[in-house]
């Protein structure tokens, strides 16, 4: 049987104020890296004044996580060529660790002229150090003959057999007070790799009601007999959900269950949205973003315990 789940909120941790021309506002999509002891590093997506994505960092000690240790001055993703896929911005997704490798799989963003934006899901990869290198110039997944669309943002597992990733994917677009709006749920697809990717359609986060039209930003743990995702879904403004399931494709929707919403004031008093879970010495922690699609920052709470 699932447990009502409830999350306590420890703050705002980091926001942006302008500290570098590629960090004049936002820190969106947070995600955590053990840096071990208690010290992380929490990559987040922010904007130059053009509106480009760059994918940045702090480090915080998770035991004080309002105090920033440091703050990245140069961008570990930086937006691509002129006519690539993320020449307009390149927003970190998921950061996956196998075999010494790190994988950090983002968001490319390309602008549009019929529709506003196009997005694919880029892979850049570390063996050592700060530093990312592109995998290819290109995107390892994009829209295709069976997504027409657009893909976004993932949540990639290694396995013993094969790797797993939820993403987003676009079904479509439609024009709304006269203007274009995308509507997208979360789909599963498997690789022996973590580059070439099966997409056999499956979906395991679908809309709710008529009035849902944006499902995004999953973040899935395997805890012994189930799998558990969290992510983001919209109608009026978006909120976080929860999710269970026994074989990590067909999942049941539990948002009530989920523990956390928005706050009667501040930082995250409308919107709540983009989760991260992860888990350190026995505690459960989720980053999230609030207000204005992270330009208000990103903050952390922890599961209590019941």
């Amino acid at each position: 049987m699932s447990v009502h789940l409830k999350w306590r909120k420890l703050g705002l941790i980091f926001c942006p104020s302008g500290e570098t021309d590629w960090m004049q506002s936002h820190a969106a999509v947070p995600i955590a890296e053990s840096l071990g002891e208690n010290l992380f590093k929490i990559y987040f997506s922010s904007r130059d004044k053009f509106n480009r994505s760059y994918t940045g960092y702090v480090i915080v000690d998770i035991d004080r996580p309002n105090q920033i240790l440091d703050l990245s001055t140069k961008a570990v993703l930086v937006p691509g060529e002129l006519g690539e896929f993320d020449d307009s911005g390149a927003m970190a997704t998921w950061l996956t660790l196998h075999h010494g490798k790190k994988s950090l799989y983002y968001i490319g963003w390309n602008l549009g002229v019929t529709v506003p934006f196009r997005n694919s899901i880029g892979l850049s990869v570390s063996t050592q150090g700060d530093g990312f290198t592109r995998y290819s110039n290109g995107p390892i997944i994009d829209r295709s003959v069976h997504e027409p669309h657009f893909s976004a943002s993932c949540c990639v597992l290694p396995g013993d057999e094969f790797w797993r990733m939820w993403y987003l994917s676009c079904t479509g677009w439609r024009m709304r007070e006269g203007k274009p709006e995308h509507k997208y749920h979360i789909k599963y697809a498997e690789s022996p790799d973590g580059i070439s990717w099966r997409r056999d359609g499956i979906v395991a986060i679908d809309f709710a009601n008529d009035q849902e039209y944006a499902i995004s930003r999953p973040s899935v743990i395997h805890d012994g007999d189930r799998w558990r995702m969290w992510y983001s879904f919209r109608g009026r403004s978006y909120r976080i959900g929860y999710a269970e399931s026994y074989d990590g494709r067909q999942w049941k929707r539990l948002d009530s269950q989920v523990g956390i919403d928005v706050s009667p004031t501040g930082w995250d008093s409308e919107m709540i949205e983009y989760p991260f879970v992860f888990d350190h010495e026995g505690s459960r922690y989720m980053l999230y973003n609030g207000n204005g699609y992270g330009r208000t920052g990103f903050g952390l709470a922890v599961l209590e315990h019941s």
